[in-house]
């Protein structure tokens, strides 16, 4: 199953008052580029299919395939900078899974349409 994956630092991850260059560094260096290479690398398997840092923020989507919500869970929590998100994570179903959803609403309006054309079913008095 597909999931779409959305990341965001939440606001206890910032620090208070201006930023300091080491704690700067320090963030960069043990939290955001262990998280890119890790994700690269689940690009490269197949487990991460599309997505990517989102631009002007501190901020990742993508979707990423998994059988399980324990395997994806598991994925999640591998990225060092997983501590310091708030993660927002949708299940996606395929386009072909939505019309086989919506394909008998189609069909009962369609049978209402043919008992009454104009729409508009007048109560029975």
């Amino acid at each position: 199953m597909q999931h779409l994956v959305e990341m965001k630092l939440a606001n206890y991850g910032r620090q208070a008052g201006p930023p300091n260059p080491q704690d700067g560094i320090s963030f960069i260096e043990r939290f955001i580029f262990p998280s890119l290479e890790l994700l690269k690398k689940l690009e490269a398997e197949k487990k991460v299919l599309a997505g990517g840092p989102v631009a002007g923020s501190i901020a990742l989507a993508f979707i990423v395939s998994a059988e399980s919500i324990q395997e994806l869970d598991e994925l999640l929590e591998s990225l060092p900078v997983w501590p310091l998100m708030q993660t927002t994570v949708t299940p996606l179903t395929s386009y072909d899974g939505r019309m086989a959803a919506v394909r008998p609403r189609l069909e009962r309006l369609k049978a209402m349409s043919r008992n009454d054309p104009t729409g508009t079913q007048q109560e029975e008095k």
